[in-house]
């Protein structure tokens, strides 16, 4: 590329940032998810030392004949800047003699922040725990708060074992959720009452952590509602055992959400700390064989937080929690808006998980690093339904001239947002529907040899 073009796009997002801080610069960014997985994690490692890639090709782990290696992985890159991240990762470290942690930084002052911790797995083995703060951001336990927006961000992974006689701790997922924190700051709860997903649920073993252990059952929200989704796919566990695994000895805490994560890989779940921004979403991953554990806090009686299965909705739309804090729990239904506030207001911040082997993924504007998409597809708006505003993501395999129409349900085209030449990539459109009366609109996506369509519904 040339000089003067990438002045040009540095200029240029620098001015997005600038405007975007001041106020005028429309909406809030979009949610968006990173995700790298089994050889992609390796084929996007920019230095490696002691590392390779497992024999299954799902994973990286030690060399055969070290005790110690480490990862740093090609910095990775989002279309929208943000301020927030979940950092999550899946792999193994099947006993306590081998171990892994996960670091992080950000461009800072014309290079880069220090690396800062973000979690470990599972044993603690290292000499101190790391960095945890710079002046651009912090740590808060497992939750990324910058002072500033970026677009970038590199993540290196060290892995230990006591002996080479041991077993390798193994990485097979990274995954960073990123988000603009003013959208937590300005949810539409009138939308979110509105919100009516179709009946559904999940049923399972239920769990009342009180009753799982005397002396830490107070303390085990988190491993306790993440035992419920492993007993709702039919998988064995001993919710004890879990939860004494999960317990991070570093910070005195049973819910680090990332190890809780993490954990439930060692059982055969694909999980992800995740973020919804409405009901329909969260029925959308049900519907598909996924679950959804959510961190809430008050209005509800948990001023210090507190961790539930998203049990599904029931015929009115109402949601359907299994709450492991409460005796009657299973299939416990709160008051719509105070259970909203009480999530919604904390960003909405979930683990979600599926099968390991299931090819279903979240329905969620996704960046892969370093991938072009495959083909073209127009993805599921968000939020649906929405009042007034909504993205539309979608993915092109290659450059091409792009229409995005709008139809109202009679097949009469009301708006066109988009008649461009569109380069190959991952792209997120903005439609704001002010103007529009309620009801349900098709969005049509078509290229010279493509089309495809979605429904969404606009409720005012």
């Amino acid at each position: 590329m040339k000089r003067v073009d990438q002045i040009s796009i540095f200029l240029y997002s620098t001015f997005l940032v600038i405007l975007q801080l001041s106020g005028l610069y429309g909406e809030n960014y979009p949610d968006q998810q990173s995700v790298m997985k089994n050889d992609s994690l390796f084929s996007h490692a920019e230095t490696l030392s002691g590392i390779r890639l497992s024999d299954d090709g799902r994973s990286l782990c030690l060399e055969e004949n070290v005790t110690y290696g480490y990862a740093i992985l090609s910095p990775d890159s989002s279309v929208y800047p943000f301020d927030r991240g979940l950092p999550s990762w899946n792999g193994t470290a099947p006993d306590q003699n081998s171990s892994f942690i996960v670091q992080i930084r950000f461009p800072y002052g014309g290079g880069w922040s220090p690396w800062l911790t973000v979690g470990y797995w599972k044993s603690f083995f290292w000499s101190g725990y790391g960095t945890t703060s710079y002046p651009g951001g912090f740590i808060d336990y497992d939750y990324v708060k910058l002072n500033e927006y970026q677009q970038k961000w590199q993540f290196q992974i060290h892995m230990t074992r006591t002996s080479v006689a041991e077993s390798s701790p193994t990485l097979a997922k990274l995954s960073f959720f990123i988000s603009d924190s003013r959208t937590t700051e300005s949810m539409d709860y009138t939308m979110l009452l509105n919100d009516k997903p179709e009946q559904i649920f999940i049923p399972t073993g239920f769990l009342y952590q009180y009753a799982i252990d005397d002396e830490i059952g107070g303390s085990i929200c988190s491993p306790t509602a993440v035992s419920m989704v492993l007993k709702s796919y039919g998988i064995t566990v001993d919710p004890l055992k879990f939860a004494q695994d999960t317990y991070d000895p570093y910070w005195g805490i049973f819910g680090m959400w990332p190890r809780v994560v993490q954990n439930a890989s060692e059982y055969g779940l694909d999980g992800a700390v995740t973020r919804y921004r409405s009901w329909s979403e969260t029925r959308n991953v049900l519907a598909a064989n996924g679950r959804i554990v959510i961190t809430v806090g008050e209005p509800l009686p948990f001023p210090n937080g507190h961790l539930m299965m998203l049990a599904g909705f029931t015929a009115a739309g109402n949601p359907i929690v299994h709450d492991p804090a409460r005796s009657n729990g299973y299939s416990y239904v709160y008051n719509k808006d105070d259970l909203a506030h009480a999530w919604f207001d904390k960003g909405g911040i979930a683990y979600t998980f599926y099968q390991a082997d299931s090819q279903t993924t979240k329905i969620s504007p996704q960046i892969i690093a370093g991938e072009t998409p495959r083909e073209f597809r127009l993805m599921q708006n968000y939020p649906n339904p929405f009042n007034p505003i909504t993205h539309i993501p979608y993915e092109l395999a290659a450059n091409a001239d792009i229409e995005i129409l709008i139809f109202d349900a009679r097949g009469r085209m009301v708006r066109t947002l988009l008649n461009d030449f569109q380069n190959a990539g991952t792209h997120v459109l903005r439609w704001n529907a002010s103007g529009l009366p309620s009801g349900t609109y098709i969005i049509q996506m078509r290229s010279e040899n493509n089309r495809q369509a979605i429904k969404t519904v606009l409720l005012k």
